[in-house]
């Protein structure tokens, strides 16, 4: 196979090493705000004593603010530029972020969910266009590798998501358990709610204030202009456009199963080492504590596995990679399924390593040669994001079953992952092949 060893970051005698490195910092700040919101599925459920099934409304808020800004990013980005794109999808995140101040002052679940709405509307914003920004600043050749190389900073601000999730959210709420705030009365649980949604808040303003530096840094940059021919936009002839090529829709329904599985892998986690370590006579809250140990470990062989795997895509055509990582998954999702032993939330943390090269290499194959319809593909793969609110759902109400013929529900629920990833090695064999006639 023929080795590309082009500059990734150069074409012509034009470097785009500054503005990459400012643009690779957004895809860490909304991984940060990712993976602080997974676990906020559990810690919402018991700071407002609700169900596994209430408190994943969260996902269904934060994953449907990037499918109904996905579009609007699009037509708002060619008709300016990438860059104002990048600025207004700060300016969204920042806003969301500060929305947590009122909401934890009116005590209520519901204006936390219109927050992280908001903030991933901004979100959706900075994925529609930092991903083609970042396959524009080179050739076309090397603009797969270069995608996965910005898109290996992201899972590092996963991490300190996970770290601040657990440390200064998590540890530091009412150690008091759901069942347990459900005997107290109102005034007793006012309290307590009170103060643990302080806890959880403070964090989220912390970040807004990072944020609206950045959007300052980023706005007194000089940074590569877009190289459409035109700002016209046709929305319907370019979506029929894109839609025709058969890689692209494939990409954009394997998106929507990719992200799935990554939500529901890393947000269930922690419901699924609760059941585990509780089975073996923990506390329930060590147990949580143990289990985003578990996740952020897991994150970590994300991370390695996403820089690994970045590096073998100099040597491996992207669809065979992207199968053979596909194939593990599902191996190690059979694991999670069958084993009820610290086996199986090895086998848990192993899927994050065989998922780390998916999101990335998916979008890459899907945008080749779209040329300027690059940001309206965009918009589509964005759009597929809405997976992590759809399925996180289904995966809660059957956790919430307890049991299925005597079979723990946490461990049959992992069926959903197991499906989306079949659905992803579909798309990388298809790929491969595809990849071997060019």
């Amino acid at each position: 196979m023929k080795k590309n060893n082009q500059p990734i970051l150069k074409e012509g005698n034009i470097s785009y090493v500054f503005p990459f490195i400012l643009i690779t910092t957004c895809f860490a700040l909304w991984g940060f705000a990712n993976d602080i919101t997974n676990p906020m599925v559990k810690a919402f459920s018991k700071i407002f004593r609700m169900s596994v099934t209430e408190g994943s409304l969260v996902q269904v808020a934060f994953y449907g603010g990037y499918f109904a800004m996905a579009f609007p990013a699009a037509m708002f980005i060619r008709k300016y530029s990438y860059k104002a794109g990048v600025m207004l999808g700060l300016g969204l995140y920042a806003f969301g972020a500060f929305l947590f101040f009122p909401a934890m002052k009116m005590g209520n679940y519901y204006p936390f969910l219109i927050a992280y709405f908001i903030l991933t509307c901004g979100l959706s914003f900075l994925e529609t266009s930092c991903n083609p920004y970042i396959l524009s600043m080179g050739t076309e050749e090397t603009a797969t590798r270069r995608l996965n190389l910005a898109q290996a900073f992201n899972p590092i601000g996963s991490l300190l998501g996970m770290f601040v999730a657990m440390n200064f959210i998590q540890n530091r709420l009412h150690p008091m358990d759901t069942a347990e705030r459900a005997q107290l009365s109102l005034s007793e649980f006012e309290a307590i709610r009170d103060a643990d949604l302080q806890t959880l808040t403070a964090p989220y303003l912390i970040i807004g204030v990072v944020i609206v530096v950045m959007l300052i840094v980023i706005r007194i940059s000089k940074m590569p202009l877009n190289k459409d021919q035109s700002h016209k936009i046709d929305f319907v002839p370019t979506l029929k456009r894109i839609f025709h090529r058969k890689h692209y829709r494939e990409g954009v329904i394997t998106q929507f199963f990719y992200v799935g599985a990554q939500i529901m892998c890393w947000t269930f986690i922690i419901q699924y080492g609760t059941h585990l370590f509780t089975s073996m006579g923990m506390e329930e809250q060590d147990a949580e504590v143990l289990s985003q140990q578990y996740n952020i470990i897991a994150m970590g062989l994300f991370c390695v596995s996403r820089f690994i795997c970045t590096f073998l895509l100099k040597y491996l055509n992207p669809g065979l990679l992207l199968k053979t990582l596909a194939i593990a998954a599902c191996v190690f999702t059979v694991g999670v399924i069958t084993l009820q032993n610290i086996w199986g939330m090895y086998c848990l943390v192993g899927v994050s390593a065989s998922m780390s090269l998916m999101f990335p290499t998916i979008y890459g194959i899907a945008l080749q040669g779209l040329g300027d319809d690059a940001k309206f593909g965009a918009a589509g793969l964005i759009m597929a994001i809405l997976g992590g609110s759809v399925l996180p759902p289904l995966q809660a109400s059957i956790i919430d079953m307890g049991s299925f013929c005597g079979f723990p529900a946490v461990n049959l629920s992992f069926i959903l992952p197991f499906i989306c990833f079949v659905a992803v090695t579909i798309y990388g064999h298809r790929t491969n092949i595809r990849e071997k006639k060019h």
